[in-house]
């Protein structure tokens, strides 16, 4: 008899909290990104609580001895608080690399999943998914192929050592394409973006940058298109 007097739209609300969760949360596991199934539904099951219980706390207790309640109020702390949550999947890398960026944002659009299923707009909850699956699978794609040439690069990081008779300004024009060495690579030019010029030992000198590339030129391809360079003794190349 207890299951005949639970409020079965309350169940509903949770239950669809936690498959909007899940969908987002295996979109992030398959990419092997910070935010994963378990994270994900706790966060919209959550939001998603809270802001039942700010809506049936108003309804139950709002009236002239409480004036100024407000049900969405739990609600609104719940989409500034779950920012810090966000800013934990946020990483620094040692390369000057920043990533987990999508995973934050998909964190607070967990949370406001769950708050839009708490509130009974289960079409808008389930619209928003579908959104943002379509925006972080295959829009990026779609870009990539059709957009323009701007739109379609990343930055690459590549450390290089040198030897002490090497010419840097050289090098340097050779990797934007302004010198007439590395035929057939001027289709996809690169732009640096950051430099840094160390001495090291027995005169070599490291060169630490980071370039523009095209998506579709391979980490590989500026690998060996550097270690062809000449006075170049050893190369290391990432994606960021």
């Amino acid at each position: 008899m207890l299951f005949l007097d639970w409020d079965w739209e309350t169940v509903i609300k949770l239950c669809l909290a936690l498959l909007f969760g899940l969908f987002i949360g295996i979109d992030r596991q398959l990419k092997q990104k910070p935010l994963g199934i378990k994270t994900s539904m706790v966060i919209c099951i959550a939001s998603c609580l809270v802001t039942i219980v700010s809506i049936e706390a108003f309804a139950k207790f709002a009236g002239p001895d409480h004036p100024n309640m407000d049900p969405m109020r739990l609600a609104a702390q719940v989409v500034s608080g779950i920012g810090f949550l966000g800013a934990g999947a946020i990483l620094r890398r040692s390369n000057e690399g920043i990533s987990g960026l999508t995973s934050a944002a998909m964190i607070w659009a967990a949370s406001g999943i769950g708050i839009a299923i708490g509130t009974g707009f289960y079409v808008e909850a389930a619209l928003t998914v579908i959104l943002l699956i379509i925006s972080v699978n295959f829009v990026p794609y779609l870009i990539k192929w059709i957009g323009p040439y701007k739109l379609n690069q990343r930055d690459v990081s590549i450390k290089i050592v040198m030897e002490d008779h090497g010419n840097v300004t050289e090098l340097i024009q050779i990797i934007e394409r302004n010198d007439e060495q590395g035929p057939g690579l001027r289709a996809n030019p690169h732009r640096i973006r950051r430099l840094k010029i160390k001495d090291l030992e027995e005169g070599r000198q490291r060169i630490d940058m980071v370039i523009t590339a095209s998506e579709r030129e391979y980490a590989t391809a500026i690998y060996h298109f550097l270690r062809k360079i000449d006075h170049v003794i050893s190369v290391e190349v990432e994606n960021l």
